[in-house]
């Protein structure tokens, strides 16, 4: 079955950077949509960035964009998000997703914090 775990997250400071990993496994890795999302507490969860397998194109959420990159490497069947200039704003618990025949996939997620 699916299965998602996302590596990566802790504290850093604003402008540093951190890179989040999303080991995947149980699905056709290079014909799905694969997503991260960000939730902070008290706030709804933000779509952050898409990658589609199928073109490698992507998408990002307009508060990230120039900031983050979404990546993959298909033969690790793993995904990544490089944080570059974090704010504060950004601290958030990221989840690793993916969309396959209408059904959403989720890892358990890794906490972001971007402190001073």
């Amino acid at each position: 079955q699916v299965h998602l775990v996302e590596s990566g997250g802790g504290l850093v400071q604003p402008g540093g950077s951190l890179r989040l990993s999303c080991a995947a496994s149980g699905f056709t890795f290079s014909t799905s949509i694969m997503r991260w999302f960000r939730q902070a507490p008290g706030k709804e969860r933000e779509l952050v960035a898409t990658v589609f397998m199928t073109t490698g194109g992507t998408t990002y959420a307009d508060s990230v964009k120039g900031r983050f990159t979404i990546s993959t490497d298909n033969a690790k069947n793993t995904m990544y998000l490089q944080m570059n200039n974090l704010k504060p704003e950004d601290t958030a618990v990221y989840l690793c997703n993916v969309l396959r025949l209408a059904k959403n996939y989720w890892g358990q997620g890794t906490q972001v914090t971007v402190s001073s």
